[in-house]
């Protein structure tokens, strides 16, 4: 089991990659601006906090788990499933190889209601720490407002989002927040999976396709989730057969192929936003603000097209 000093400097030498990198000059991708896309956007941070802030590596140092241990068991856990090809399969983006050694070599003795309760309080402590003197009154009515909406919503085909919304929900305020988020990312990332699924695709190529509809050079973003570089090769040479990329750029069809599976994934959740009853515009000011505010504490990753893409 790794030291704790051996976590902290395994977090630090992350946060110091992801979380403080400079945006200089580079342009932002051009998002679209449906309800449910810039709801998903105003919520990533909060959503993730659980993993990429100090106060939740430091909750989980007892656990004896790695980043990415933490990361993929986290995600799992309200699963509660010891099969890996069923891990795999809800981790649709990511290379199954890669998934499958994380579990493989993951300490099992620690328990998923261990990981929970760690990933919890982590990020009750995350969210309390970057909202210090903010009143939060208006962000505890989105998100009651927000998980109202999502109470009652069908959970076919959504794994991801039906395991986590059958857990308890947190009592603390902060908690119900992040819970929210966490939710509704969820929720977005299961309807995407199934969109890019439906477009044919393999899970390298929604990678190349995402990375080069946000903006990224080839390789960059699909290379983090565990894919080599022949894999991406490959991907990439598939669409320049499709006409969906010259060189190393998406054409105007690889843009529009992209833009349909956002488009599907909107779709996707539409019984959602319908739920809201026109209080979405002034939901997602309010979680917007407390998004901006994570980023800021170097408690996100502070490029947009990292929190773009997952």
């Amino acid at each position: 089991m790794p030291s704790a000093d051996e976590l902290r400097a395994e977090y630090e030498a992350i946060a110091g990659g992801v979380l403080r990198s400079d945006d200089g000059d580079r342009a932002s991708p051009s998002l679209p601006a449906t309800p449910a896309r810039r709801l998903r956007d105003a919520i990533e941070p909060i959503a993730t906090i659980c993993w990429w802030s100090r106060e939740a590596n430091e909750s989980s140092l007892d656990l004896g788990l790695g980043f990415f241990e933490r990361y993929v068991r986290g995600r799992a856990a309200p699963l509660a499933t010891s099969n890996a090809s069923v891990v795999v399969s809800c981790f649709g983006t990511f290379e199954p190889e890669a998934i499958l050694s994380i579990l493989a070599h993951s300490d099992r003795t620690v328990s998923d209601g261990q990981i929970l309760e760690a990933r919890e309080r982590g990020a009750v402590a995350g969210l309390r720490a970057v909202t210090e003197g903010f009143d939060m009154t208006a962000a505890h009515w989105a998100a009651a407002r927000l998980y109202q909406a999502m109470a009652g919503v069908e959970t076919t085909a959504r794994p991801l989002f039906g395991a986590l919304r059958s857990l308890p929900v947190p009592t603390d305020p902060y908690g119900m927040l992040w819970r929210t988020a966490e939710l509704y990312r969820e929720h977005r990332g299961d309807g995407n999976l199934a969109a890019s699924v439906a477009a044919g695709l393999d899970p390298v190529e929604m990678n190349v396709l995402t990375e080069l509809w946000l903006g990224y050079p080839l390789g960059e973003y699909s290379s983090s989730r565990g894919f080599a570089p022949d894999r991406i090769a490959t991907a990439a040479e598939g669409f320049r057969h499709r006409g969906w990329m010259d060189s190393n750029l998406l054409t105007e069809e690889g843009y529009l192929a992209r833009d349909e599976i956002e488009r599907a994934t909107d779709t996707s959740q539409r019984s959602i936003v319908s739920r809201l009853a026109g209080d979405e515009n002034e939901i997602i000011e309010v979680l917007s603000a407390i998004g901006s505010a994570v980023v800021e504490a170097f408690a996100a990753p502070a490029d947009v097209r990292k929190r773009a893409g997952g």
